[in-house]
């Protein structure tokens, strides 16, 4: 069984019982769930003062062992704050040497990006402590899919995609839309060329979305790719104003300005069931009448 260390580098954990449900249940499992100071810890909004959440990043440099899994807490807000901060080459190194298995989504997207963008170093897009495996019923599509992307040196996911038939190579990023936007401009949003950008998000309505795909659009970032994926896009119904404008009439839009295609479907996201996707992996994407198949490789797995 693994070592599971909890970091939140983030927003404060409100709901305090669904993080103890997702730590007995890892527990249960027969893994090992340190740091869980880091589950009652409050400033304000966030999950502790600056310093503390810094150092649960940064204290990654020298944490000790084979097989562990850090695990975010959850994601709100404030990792954008500690970027300047962020011991980008020790954790670099950390991964040369023992490479951690760091998963987290939502907020926690700028620090995978700056991990990307900076040393090429590879995280894990998927479930958090207490929205996933803290959830009332724990999804199993989520559990199994969670344990074949740490388990697998080539991980396989297979979904009915909505697109153009397409085959392409690349390298896999991507993440919470939002925060990926937040990061034009910066030193830690990768610049990757022909590459497989999956986006996901949460309470933005479709106009909101819209104007971010075209701000990645506008800044060259969504050229540049081979292909797009759309995950979930959770709480962004449409209202009596839009008039039939909705999620699907939008990506409609921005199918209309690109060359590469943009596959929807993917159960990728803020929703109870979710993939977990290397970010920075090579992966393979082929769509066609049979379905949508993304083959991964290259990234970090458990020995054990």
């Amino acid at each position: 069984m693994s070592q599971i260390h909890l970091i939140a580098p983030s927003g404060y954990c409100i709901n305090q019982d669904a993080a103890q449900r997702g730590v007995q249940r890892l527990e249960d499992l027969g893994h090992a769930v340190s740091h869980q100071a880091v589950i009652p810890r409050r400033l304000e909004r966030f999950a502790g003062t600056e310093a503390q959440r810094l150092n649960d990043i940064n204290s990654l440099v020298s944490l000790q062992g084979e097989d562990i899994i850090v695990l975010a807490v959850r994601g709100g807000y404030g990792a954008s704050r500690l970027l300047e901060s962020i011991d980008w080459a020790g954790l670099a190194k950390r991964q040369q040497q023992q490479p951690l298995l760091i998963c987290g989504h939502s907020d926690f997207t700028v620090i995978q990006l700056g991990l990307l963008a900076l040393h090429n170093v590879i995280t894990f897009s998927g479930p958090m402590l207490a929205g996933n495996f803290g959830a009332p019923e724990l999804d199993a599509f989520t559990q199994d899919h969670f344990w074949r992307a740490l388990r697998n040196p080539v991980l396989n996911i297979e979904w009915q995609g909505q697109g153009p038939d397409w085959s392409c190579e690349g390298q896999l990023w991507g993440g919470n839309l939002a925060m990926l936007t937040s990061l034009i401009g910066t030193p830690w949003l990768p610049e990757i060329e022909n590459g497989i950008l999956v986006l996901e998000d949460i309470n933005e309505h479709p106009f909101r979305v819209e104007r971010m795909l075209l701000q990645l659009y506008h800044a060259g970032i969504l050229g540049r790719q081979s292909a797009i994926v759309l995950g979930s896009f959770s709480g962004a119904l449409p209202n009596d104003y839009d008039a039939g404008y909705s999620l699907e009439t939008m990506i409609d839009f921005i199918r209309s300005r690109l060359d590469i295609p943009v596959i929807t479907g993917l159960a990728f996201g803020h929703e109870q069931q979710t993939v977990t996707l290397p970010l920075g992996a090579h992966a393979s994407l082929t769509h066609d009448r049979s379905g949508t198949r993304l083959t991964m490789q290259g990234h970090p797995v458990l020995k054990a």
